[in-house]
């Protein structure tokens, strides 16, 4: 390890020194390049394209300088720099627990939460990763591969329908002029390797694009290491001058071991050992997977557009969990129609309207077996198919005043349905749950200049609990109670927001040179909020819960290539209405009132911060210092059970441009130290978590002091 980080270092010093004169420079280099990228970028996440200054939400944008310099592996590397977004490692690989202003808290526990997240909305390049259940599994997201990321953290189930608490979308067409060849290879601690291979060519009016992905991992837990290839292929096309095609096919192979939680003694003993009961049982995850999708926009003239989307997604997943051995045979498919009207009453004001539908459904066949001594297919116990149907209407209005006053106001009705059947018992038949809910939006923009707003919005939010939480619980022996769980109705949330977003430009001879920020405040009401217990093995409801919360994100440019980046979140999660029943625990008749609780899963502070530096005395390096911080939280309900606060520092040195070997091949690459002092900490802990002799088993270790160095070759 030490030769190839020397080799590397020696490498990275002597490009520079040589071809620093052929470098050129990136996009995005420079404050000013910053503040028109800022200006003119557009989100297609809130469903057509506008100013990031002009829409009335909380929104981030990730562009690919700051995708530079991560490992790929886990959300977490990049979302922890977001306001509002909590991202947490569960075991140092791909499986991350994410939380957007307290929606996805709770998916983190035991029942089909490793691996998959819930109560957000994620989507690669347009394509929903989340199921019609509002479950979204991480298989096909390598940040690697990644161009852009945007982040709304605003609730915008007005326009996206079932959890979309927050919406995530990964863009992975990189921008290029004529022919794009990239291979990169990373290594680091605990038997890291990854190679990625990038290759696109302009075809006509269109072009093709290729990427392919490997990741490696042994793990730094026992019992937690994991393999993962993604393929993508993609063509995209300009059929006309108002029309574009797109057709996208992906596929993956990726299998991880699950080390699972420890209780606080085990975690101060020996953090690096796995739950004995899942290594035992070799809990872990297989899954298969591939998606065929297609996009068409068409310009009928210059005021009105429409857009298709459509997709097929199957998949074969396995695992062993909780002493079974599991099969899963699904298919997922849908799409989406969206058309949009543009119209001037003057010069002065005009008006954007959208309307549009969304359908996507699940279903398939699951075999349950016990578990063999060799921890494979034993025998047979359950066979029955589980299906959701999600289907959606929405609309929007904005009027614009004078390129200052934007107001918006719109809705959308979402139908989900759950269908359940056990064709080992058919004298039950064909079980089914619905849901339903009108979400309405309004949101209100001032724009006091080309660079500074003032936004509001009143919304809607829904959330049907996602296929496993339907499921009764085992503890319902006694009840009559059969597939599908009548216990739980959705979340139904109403979120009041405000906000600002700034770029304010001091000039090239000051010691400033530019600041951007946006800050929001919201408040969140929230009904039937979904609590798990024993770490997710079933589920109540919450009558009430309020979120509100202050967030902060800033970027701060100044003289010598120096930059700070920060984000800040500070929030207060309460149960106002919630009272539990806990003849679940052998003591009938007894319960527990936790009103004026605070919510488990959810710290009051985190934020992140990090300081860049492009010294101008040594052409095309950067360093950057980083910290990211978790308030202390609790676990559980009661508020008895605490999971400690904790900050780690990582440190990062790289190329901040790329750099010529020879006319026409460059390179690029860093070298990383995260958890720089090597600190204790838990990077997760599971919700209402199981208690065993007198002690809670809730806490997941995060990563010791690892060490992670790349180097890409570009060919162009």
């Amino acid at each position: 390890m030490l030769k190839k980080i020397f080799l590397f270092i020696s490498l990275l010093f002597l490009g520079t020194e040589v071809n620093a004169q052929n470098s050129m420079p990136d996009k995005n280099e420079t404050p000013i390049d910053t503040a028109k990228y800022l200006e003119d970028i557009t989100i297609v996440a809130t469903r057509y394209a506008e100013s990031i200054l002009e829409i009335p939400y909380a929104v981030t944008l990730i562009n690919p300088k700051q995708l530079e310099n991560v490992k790929g592996y886990g959300l977490d590397e990049i979302l922890s720099s977001v306001p509002g977004v909590l991202a947490q490692s569960r075991a140092g690989n791909q499986d991350v627990r994410l939380v957007i202003r307290g929606f996805g808290a709770r998916g983190a526990g035991d029942r089909s939460n490793s691996g998959t997240s819930r109560g957000l909305r994620i989507m690669l390049d347009g394509f929903p990763e989340t199921e019609p259940d509002g479950r979204t599994s991480f298989d096909n997201i390598d940040l690697s591969l990644a161009d852009n990321i945007e982040v709304v953290r605003s609730n915008a189930s007005a326009l996206w329908g079932n959890a979309s608490g927050g919406i995530i979308n990964i863009n992975t067409v990189p921008y290029f002029q004529n022919t794009l060849l990239d291979l990169q290879f990373a290594s680091g601690s605990f038997g890291f390797n990854k190679g990625t291979f990038q290759a696109g060519a302009k075809v006509g009016e269109g072009q093709v694009y290729s990427s392919v992905s490997y990741t490696s991992f042994d793990g730094w837990r026992n019992h937690s290491a994991g393999k993962r290839a993604i393929a993508n292929l993609y063509f995209i096309s300009n059929l006309s001058r108002n029309t574009r095609l797109g057709a996208y096919l992906t596929g993956t192979s990726n299998i991880f071991h699950i080390p699972g939680p420890l209780t606080l003694n085990q975690f101060e003993a020996d953090p690096e050992q796995a739950n004995s009961i899942y290594e035992k049982r070799d809990e872990r995850r297989y899954n298969r997977l591939g998606r065929i999708g297609i996009t068409f926009e068409h310009g009928l003239n210059t005021d009105n557009q429409f857009s298709v989307m459509a997709f097929v997604n199957p998949k074969y997943l396995q695992r062993s969990e909780r002493g079974t051995y599991r099969d899963f045979t699904r298919y997922h498919v849908g799409g989406s129609f969206i058309y949009h009207n543009n119209y001037e009453f003057n010069k002065q004001s005009s008006n954007k309207f959208s309307v549009g539908m969304d359908e996507a459904y699940q279903d398939g066949a699951i075999l349950f077996y016990s578990l063999s001594s060799s921890n494979e297919r034993g025998t047979l116990s359950t066979n029955k198919r589980e299906g959701a149907n999600t289907f959606g209407v929405f609309f929007q209005d904005e009027i614009i005043i004078d390129d200052k006053i934007s107001i918006i106001a719109g809705g959308r009705f979402d139908n989900v349905t759950y269908y359940s059947e056990d064709f080992l018992e058919p004298q039950f038949g064909l079980q089914d749950k619905k849901f339903s809910k009108f979400t309405p939006k309004a949101g209100f923009t001032y724009r006091f200049s080309q660079t500074q707003s003032l936004y509001a919005n009143l919304g809607g939010g829904i959330e049907v609990p996602a296929g496993n939480e339907t499921d009764p619980a085992g503890t319902y022996g006694q009840d009559s109670v059969y597939l599908l769980n009548p216990l739980l109705e959705p979340i139904v949330s109403t979120t009041y927001e405000v906000g600002t977003k700034h770029i304010i430009l001091f000039g090239e001879e000051s010691l400033f040179r530019q600041l951007n920020y946006d800050l929001a405040f919201y408040y969140i009401d929230i009904k039937n909020d979904i609590i798990p217990y024993r770490g997710g093995r079933f589920y109540f409801t919450a009558g009430k819960t309020t979120r509100v919360g202050a967030e902060l994100g800033l970027n701060l440019f100044l003289a010598h290539g120096i930059n700070l980046q920060t984000s800040f979140t500070y929030s207060q999660n309460k149960y106002k209405d919630y009272l539990v029943d806990s003849a679940h625990y052998g003591s009938v008749g007894k319960s527990a009132d936790y009103n004026e609780n605070k919510v488990a899963g959810i710290p009051d502070l985190f934020y992140n911060a990090k300081l860049g530096f492009t010294p101008t005395f040594i052409d095309g390096i950067s360093f950057s210092f980083s910290l990211n911080g978790i308030g202390k939280y609790f676990a559980d309900d009661a508020n008895k059970i605490e999971v400690p606060a904790y900050t780690v520092s990582n440190i990062s040195i790289g190329t901040s441009k790329n750099i010529f070997i020879t006319k026409g091949v460059s390179f690029k690459g860093f070298i990383s130290v995260n958890n720089l002092f090597d600190k204790k900490y838990a990077a997760s802990a599971f919700i209402n978590p199981d208690v065993v002799k007198g002690e809670a088993v809730y806490l997941e270790p995060g990563m010791p002091r690892n060490i992670t160095f790349s180097v890409s070759i570009n060919f162009n």
